[in-house]
């Protein structure tokens, strides 16, 4: 089945859900349905909404901004994907786990420890029935390597979903396979070879109901039936859809033609495959009429593997260098890098019943507050040993404006585990260069960036005499963080 068909598949399974009209929930159910969609590689100027010059189109996205809020200092807790990932669902930074660096693969061990509290975990508590749908990467069973002739926990299940559905990690790491609630749908007993760039993935076990090209559309047809599902036969209960995407991450495959909508190469179009998901889901919210009382966010796991769009960072070009659209935007670096391209990402929230259409909030937030922001929507208290770097943005959403800002300071981690922090308008990275994939900077042993007055990340201020002393706060801070185990001050926390 090519593209074109399989879409007009899902769009046909999408319409004939909804056919029958909209599915009402009861009026218990009258806290929010939260909706998290977490895009995989996309960065803060591939959306028109953030980024006027940019080449791609993203009208759905668009929407969410002009219905709701947009964040403009918006960060992922890593500049990778694992660990952003259980940062997200647990709301504490990756780096106090095992993990210091680097990505999970398929094969590898559960990451989020037996009894630590997630978002899913949380909201199941407080009565919504609760979905992951897409791109786990974070680990499945606790052996390793993980068998998959067996069923796969602790996995998605086990921390706090009813239902999940999706692929164990990367759409370019094996094995490729789908998986529901723990089970593979067809075991991965076939094998494929490896693919190069901008096709990129690698070759090894794949099942036979798995085409990479249709993995994007499936789990967009499992989300929407997810949604069904909930109004369907839990009427009673809101509901929560964790929705990690696997694009516009590798591998670019080629499209129909009439889905070649960008002027940013075959990059640009993955990001439209994601501008149409994120339709599907507003569609299916309309058609149900429960987009007033639905909080729907949009972000990304960290920013973009590709700086400026037509060159691939290994040198392989993915497209015409004549582009010139800047994927992470003005920001320095890409994915994998302390510089803030690495790990400032789009944010989009929307729920018409609270947030104000068309607003706009300027105050650092990150992934890791998502814990915080339901409890706080749920009025819940988290328990000490949750959330441990998560402060909840709520009061930002409902236009007040909190006695304190969100965070003290944030702590960004590039992939090669260099660490950056950044308090008010000052940013201290902690070692040379991005840490990641972009180069050795000027070569200096740390950088210290106004970010008010250079957001480009060009002028280093770690040997100006004038700012030692922000320095030194910044470093304490920094190395306090990590030694008390939580960011979150405890005011905050009790």
């Amino acid at each position: 089945m090519n593209r074109r068909t399989f879409l007009k598949k899902c769009a046909l399974a999408t319409g004939a859900a909804l056919a029958a009209g909209p599915l009402v929930q009861a009026a218990g159910a009258e806290r929010p349905n939260v909706i998290f969609i977490m895009a995989d590689d996309m960065g803060y100027g591939d959306l028109t909404c953030l980024n006027p010059e940019s080449k791609i189109p993203t009208p759905h996205m668009d929407r969410l901004a002009r219905e709701g809020m947009v964040f403009t200092d918006a960060h992922s807790g890593s500049a990778v994907c694992t660990p952003t990932r259980y940062g997200v669902l647990t709301g504490r930074y990756c780096w106090r786990t095992r993990l210091k660096n680097g990505v999970l693969n398929g094969y590898s061990r559960a990451l989020i420890e037996p009894g630590r509290m997630t978002v899913g975990s949380l909201l199941q508590e407080e009565g919504y029935r609760t979905g992951c749908v897409g791109k786990w990467h974070l680990g499945l069973t606790d052996t390793q390597p993980a068998d998959y002739s067996k069923p796969l926990r602790p996995g998605p299940n086990e921390v706090g979903f009813d239902y999940w559905f999706g692929i164990p990690a990367s759409l370019d790491m094996t094995p490729y396979v789908y998986l529901e609630n723990g089970l593979p749908t067809r075991p991965p007993t076939e094998t494929i070879a490896a693919s190069p760039y901008p096709a990129f993935y690698r070759g090894g076990p794949i099942a036979d109901d798995f085409k990479h090209e249709e993995v994007m559309p499936r789990i967009t047809e499992k989300a929407v039936g997810f949604i069904n599902e909930c109004l369907r036969e839990h009427t009673d209960k809101p509901f929560f859809l964790y929705f990690p995407l696997t694009a516009p991450h590798t591998p670019w495959l080629p499209l129909e033609q009439d889905h070649q909508q960008s002027q940013a190469g075959i990059y640009g179009d993955f990001v439209t495959l994601v501008d149409w998901t994120v339709g599907q889901i507003l569609e299916t919210l309309d058609a149900h009429e429960i987009a007033d009382n639905t909080l729907v966010i949009l972000t990304s796991d960290n920013g973009s593997h590709e700086a400026r769009i037509g060159q691939h960072n290994n040198g392989i070009s993915v497209g015409s260098p004549n582009f010139g659209h800047e994927a992470n935007h003005i920001y320095r670096g890409q994915k994998a890098d302390a510089w803030d391209g690495g790990h400032r990402v789009p944010f989009l929230a929307r729920w018409p019943q609270t947030v104000t259409a068309g607003s706009r909030c300027d105050v650092p937030i990150c992934l890791t507050d998502l814990i915080a922001t339901c409890a706080a929507v749920t009025d819940r208290d988290l328990p000490s040993d949750a959330g441990e770097d998560s402060i909840s943005f709520l009061g930002h959403l409902e236009g007040r404006r909190p006695a304190r800002p969100c965070h003290e300071a944030i702590v960004h981690h590039s992939i090669s585990g260099v660490f950056a922090i950044r308090r008010g308008k000052w940013k201290f990275i902690d070692g040379v260069g991005s840490g990641g994939w972009s180069g050795t900077g000027d070569g200096l042993p740390a950088q210290l960036y106004d970010m008010e007055a250079d957001p480009h990340e060009q002028n280093n201020l770690y040997k100006d005499p004038q700012h030692q002393g922000v320095v030194e706060r910044l470093q304490r801070l920094l190395e306090q963080y990590k030694e008390q185990g939580h960011s979150q001050p405890r005011s905050v926390r009790s």
